[in-house]
């Protein structure tokens, strides 16, 4: 499995979310290694351009595949890890698999309901329209402006290069074949907390956001007592991607969960 494996000290897995890869969560690097003692690994995920897709077939399929990547970078060291989206989904159901390994575990406009027809999401809203940040995708074409435009709840031409840079090389190098097989066989047998109920007590990040149309918020905060160690947030005037949205709130969390790993795992 490709990945970008940087930095030294304790190891944080990050996971990308479906439909992209690593470069997604990569502006959250900065702040990570600012923490300091953070050994950053961020994975592509099978269908990526970075790893491909081979046998795997199912959501399952990627978790072992995750879980085996951890296995072999880092033995039984322990971690903290951070997913994104369907990478949220991927990494609550390692948390609870590696349980005894786990220092803590965040999750950013995280998948908590696999189907979509069950999923508790608002209405898509756009809270602030910009032209030229249109126009900046534009220029790639106008289907990138249109991707663009389905996600972005304030439109800024910041907001659009930080897509262009982190969003849209990723949508446009993965193996759709090879997902659409996942997306098949997207549900997990059992949800995490309902395969294995006891209380998740290392600290927890759970970053939502409120206008956020692909997963909401409500179905995240659902299983607030199921983390007792977890801080949830709603970001206001964020969508999907939220880190992008907001990434000053997003990053000043990000420190903050750090630290309260740190301090609970001794360090």
């Amino acid at each position: 499995m490709h990945a970008i494996d940087v930095g030294t000290g304790t190891p944080l897995i990050l996971l990308h979310g479906f439909g992209v890869d690593h470069r997604l969560l990569l502006p959250l690097d900065p702040t990570i290694e600012a923490a300091g003692g953070w050994r950053r690994i961020y994975l592509d995920l099978p269908g990526t351009a970075g790893t491909p897709i081979g046998d795997v077939a199912s959501t399952r399929d990627v978790v072992d595949a995750v879980e085996q990547e951890i296995a072999e970078r880092i033995g039984e060291e322990p971690f903290a890890i951070l997913g994104n989206s369907f990478g949220a989904m991927i990494a609550r159901q390692v948390a609870h698999d590696l349980r005894p390994q786990v220092l803590g575990l965040a999750t950013l406009a995280g998948v908590f309901v696999a189907e979509h027809a069950r999923r508790v999401v608002p209405p898509q809203t756009v809270l602030r329209t910009d032209p030229e940040a249109l126009a900046l995708a534009g220029q790639v074409g106008q289907d990138v402006a249109k991707d663009y435009a389905e996600m972005a709840v304030v439109q800024t031409v910041e907001n659009a290069r930080a897509f262009l840079d982190h969003v849209y090389p990723g949508l446009r190098a993965v193996d759709e074949p090879g997902l659409e097989r996942i997306a098949a066989r997207y549900t997990l047998q059992r949800e995490p907390e309902d395969a294995d109920p006891a209380p998740f007590t290392p600290p927890c990040l759970l970053i939502t956001a409120r206008q956020d149309q692909v997963v909401g918020y409500e179905d995240a905060w659902a299983r607030r007592e199921h983390y007792p160690r977890a801080t949830f947030v709603v970001l206001d005037a964020a969508g999907h991607n939220a880190h992008l949205d907001q990434p000053v709130l997003t990053n000043a969390l990000l420190t903050e969960w750090l630290g309260r790993v740190r301090a609970a795992a001794g360090g």
